[in-house]
């Protein structure tokens, strides 16, 4: 099991956290998410075949922006 912490930009309450949560959990591979609306961040577990780009893609989908 592999962890990233991806720094989101653009959310502002608790929805965004909700957003960010589903899309990124709905991919396969993705074991845990955790969102902090504070922190401005994702933390995943992960295994294969997730992938840190398919991550930064379902969140931007959202409408926010992985820096």
């Amino acid at each position: 099991m592999e962890k990233v912490i991806l720094n989101v930009e653009g959310m502002s309450c608790s929805h965004c956290v909700a957003a960010v949560t589903k899309a990124v959990s709905a991919l396969e591979g993705v074991a845990n998410v955790e969102v902090s609306l504070e922190n401005k961040t994702a933390t995943v577990e992960y295994e294969a075949p997730a992938t840190v780009d398919a991550m930064k893609a379902a969140i931007e989908d959202q409408g926010y922006d992985v820096v």
